[in-house]
């Protein structure tokens, strides 16, 4: 094969001022001026920036042309483990049940109705059906009346985030006039199914505005209930457990505010739960006369709930009601809360692992449902109905695959619905899952999850690919994993790094993981992989990193910070232009992103901060691990022009002929490929590098 020599995107000077700094960024013509006519049509792309864009991907085919059969073996692999034909629990909800299903070769989901006892099914949406003739399908999920007659259902044809909102009518199985575009995912309706309520997101993309839509008028009649005046707080919209209300919420990454709607009184005015304070998160349930919320206020860093009279509190918003219910207790992060009649289940983190806890009202008895292995992933399906005293809870291990069951509050007792088929075969006694404990630049011990081959040898040999994210307080599950598969059994270790940032080990692991605290994310992640290397596990020349979008800025920023200690990375949708991006405040996600990273704009000493780490900003003249980057151009979170300038950046200054690569897909946005089958192509790809950059392709 014919080596080609990679793309070089042209230099041109581009200098900013801030805070008595100047910048020069050379590839700041990557990011079209048209960018939000972009993610509405992507064919408006600037002629030049397409013709950049084409010839990287171009390379990037060249580069993995000897992989080809690789891949298509990889891709025979990873689909032959998904069983093509299945489908969810049905979630009963009166007397229909609710589900999503594929069919075989189905690339796209249906979303189904039967009756509770499984019979008369029907398709309410067909996935595939819609996607056909688009280069770019997600279903964005659907809401039913509760009469069930109609479905409230959306869909997102660019990638773009911008979801349409439809409304269809059960009875019939056509769609209404009720044509709704630029919404968040979905709608929330009123008792009586007269009215739905959804949030527009504006040209900026960003989920402001709430309205409110009466059936079988014109979109433009639509009465707005709630707009959000800063730009920093986005509007998010639900229905608690009981169907009484309808929550209003806005926020950011560290405050909210609630407001309140009576689902049987859609035109009355949003009443005010407790007025928003920096810093302070609640999340708002009902039962009978009182509110239960959960809530970070008097400083329950990892959380409580509370209880409050529901007259009371709506008379007089704020928090002089508020009494404990279930009390802060240090090392003990309350993750959800969800209120049945009878029952309050809320999932709960300790000592890293999670755990569902059952409160009875009546007396106050709570029990927890306990789980054998040593790490799991585990999660709640609060389900449609409010007086009920079964739940759903989904349970998988790095091991084991995932296992769906219902069960009794009452009587404790847990019922298998579902266990996880991989049609190819699976036999979890082949595998090993541990947990270690790798200390960090400052001795704090980081947990790191592994899974590999009982057969694989631990002497250093074998390969690892190592998981990070690290952000925004998302804790990455030791789950199962059918992809992961293919490369442990190729003699990988399959290693998970619950670095800072998340909240793996209670909310103080989060916050000494952001803002200026956030290189801890680095060195954690660094640390990491010195340690599997260490302990015999792997070694450095055979580390492959990945992460993705916030996890790609992880990659970008070790890469810089420690080289050395990779042979390669693969960052998706990365977020590595952090500096300009947190000084760019008509971007869709920058306001909202200031808690998390700090405001540059503002305050000099954070933007001397993030200067010290922007992966862009620190790239120097030495030897770089082999890099692959990948981008979607509809992306509305992480930019394409930030891979896209990142990866220009590093073959401009690196000091090594190592490989640097980028992908853009052009038809897709932050997850990438949209159908399950196109997806699992995006994975054989990275995983073809990763097996390339280690010798094993």
């Amino acid at each position: 094969m014919k080596k080609s020599a990679p793309p070089r995107a042209q230099m041109r000077t581009h200098e900013t001022s801030h805070h008595g700094f100047t910048r020069n960024e050379p590839y700041a013509w990557l990011r079209a001026d048209n960018w939000q006519e972009v993610m509405r049509d992507p064919t408006l792309l600037d002629a030049e920036i397409r013709t950049y864009l084409e010839a990287e991907n171009a390379y990037t085919e060249n580069e993995m042309e000897g992989t080809k059969e690789l891949q298509k073996a990889l891709f025979a692999e990873l689909k032959g483990r998904i069983k093509e034909d299945d489908s969810s629990v049905p979630a009963p909800d009166g007397e229909y049940a609710y589900a999503t299903k594929f069919v075989e070769g189905g690339q796209h989901p249906k979303f189904v109705r039967s009756k509770r006892d499984g019979s008369d099914p029907v398709t309410l949406v067909d996935g595939d059906l819609e996607a056909d003739g688009k280069s770019y399908f997600k279903f964005g999920g659907a809401s039913h009346s509760d009469d069930h007659r109609y479905l409230a259902w959306a869909y997102d044809d660019k990638g773009s985030e911008y979801y349409t909102l439809k409304v269809r009518d059960t009875t019939t199985g056509q769609d209404l006039e009720d044509t709704i575009p630029d919404t968040g995912a979905g709608g929330v309706w009123s008792t009586d199914g007269q009215y739905l309520f959804y949030v527009q997101v504006d040209a900026n993309h960003r989920p402001s505005k709430l309205f409110r839509h009466k059936l079988g008028t014109a979109p433009s009649e639509d009465v707005l209930v709630y707009e959000e005046q800063d730009t920093s707080f986005f509007v998010g919209l639900g229905r608690t457990q009981s169907g009484r209300f309808i929550c209003v919420g806005s926020g950011d990454h560290e405050t909210t505010e609630v407001w309140l709607i009576s689902a049987d009184e859609p035109l009355a005015a949003p009443t005010l739960v407790a007025k928003r304070e920096t810093g302070v998160e609640y999340s708002v349930e009902d039962n009978g006369d009182r509110l239960l919320i959960l809530t970070n206020a008097g400083e329950a860093e990892d959380f409580k709930i509370i209880s409050v009279p529901l007259v009371a509190q709506l008379a007089l918003p704020g928090k002089s009601h508020w009494v404990d219910l279930i009390a802060h207790k240090p090392g003990r992060l309350i993750l959800s809360h969800d209120v049945y009649k009878d029952y309050m289940v809320w999932l709960e983190r300790v000592d890293g692992l999670p755990r569902i806890v059952v409160h009875r009202f009546i007396d106050g008895i709570s029990h927890s449902i306990e789980f054998d292995e040593e790490a799991y992933s585990l999660g709640i399906a609060a389900g449609f109905e409010y007086n009920t005293t079964t739940i759903r809870f989904t349970y998988s291990s790095m091991t084991t695959p995932s296992e769906v069951y219902d069960y009794d509050l009452a009587t404790r007792d847990r019922v298998l619905r579902k266990r996880q088929e991989v049609p190819s075969g699976h036999d979890a006694s082949e595998y090993i899952t541990r947990r270690l404990m790798a200390p960090s630049h400052d001795g704090t011990l980081v947990p790191v999850s592994l899974l590999y081959k009982r057969s694989t040898v631990l002497d250093g040999s074998a390969p690892c690919l190592l998981y990070g994210y690290g952000s925004y307080g998302i804790s990455i599950p030791a789950s199962f994993s059918t992809n992961a598969l293919s490369l442990v059994d190729r003699g990988f270790v399959y290693a998970i790094a619950h670095i800072r940032g998340g909240k793996d080990k209670g909310y103080a692991w989060y916050k000494n993981g952001r803002r200026e605290f956030k290189k801890n994310t680095f060195y954690d992640f660094i640390a990491a992989s010195k340690f599997l290397a260490s302990e015999g596990f792997t070694a450095h020349d055979r580390i492959v990193a990945h992460g993705g979008s916030a996890g790609g800025m992880l990659m970008g920023a070790c890469a810089n910070m420690a080289p050395e200690a990779f042979a390669a990375m693969i960052a998706e949708v990365p977020f590595v232009d952090v500096l300009t991006t947190m000084l760019d405040d008509t971007l869709p996600l920058t306001p909202i992103e200031w808690p998390e990273w700090g405001d540059p704009i503002r305050d000099k000493s954070a933007y001397g901060y993030i200067a010290s780490y922007s992966p862009i900003d620190n790239v120097e003249a030495k030897d770089y691990p082999a890099i692959f980057a990948l981008g979607g151009l509809t992306d509305p979170r992480v930019t394409y022009w930030e891979p896209a300038k990142w990866v220009a950046t590093l073959r401009e200054k690196k000091s090594n002929d190592s490989l640097v690569m980028l992908r853009t897909n052009m038809d897709a946005g932050h997850g990438g490929a949209s159908g399950r089958f196109d997806r699992l192509k995006e994975v054989a790809l990275v995983y073809a590098f990763a097996l390339k950059q280690t010798g094993k392709a």
